[in-house]
């Protein structure tokens, strides 16, 4: 499983709806989305915390096998750098919560924040 999916699926899995209603617009997502790439990757403390998040991510993957707790651990460290990414980020992660994870609008979506995981490196 590739990592921006990995973080997509944590980020919508684990952030509580903020939210509630009809799903947000795909065009306004694909632009929220953009523009929290834009911001992260602007911002050095950000873009340190995001590519934290993402190492997070991949430990959790195998951590959930083989020990919970050790994965509730991650989840709580993960839930502490989502805080230091902003409301912009937030509010993303929270809207996405009512997309389909596998829709187009969704892999689109998923492609843009790609270009941040790709900065962080291996």
């Amino acid at each position: 499983m590739n990592r921006p999916l990995i973080v997509a699926i944590f980020i919508i899995s684990t952030l509580p709806l903020y939210a509630q209603g009809q799903a947000p617009a795909a065009a306004k997502l694909k632009a929220d989305a953009q523009k929290v790439v834009t911001i992260i990757s602007s911002d050095t403390a950000k873009f340190h915390s995001y590519c934290q998040i993402v190492d997070l991510a991949d430990e959790i993957e195998g951590a959930k096998q083989q020990d919970s707790k050790k994965a509730k651990e991650l989840s709580a460290k993960i839930n502490d750098l989502e805080k230091k990414l902003g409301p912009e980020y937030l509010a993303l992660a929270a809207s996405l919560k009512s997309v389909d994870p596998n829709s187009s609008d969704a892999q689109e979506i998923n492609s843009i924040l790609e270009e941040l995981d790709e900065s962080c490196g291996d």
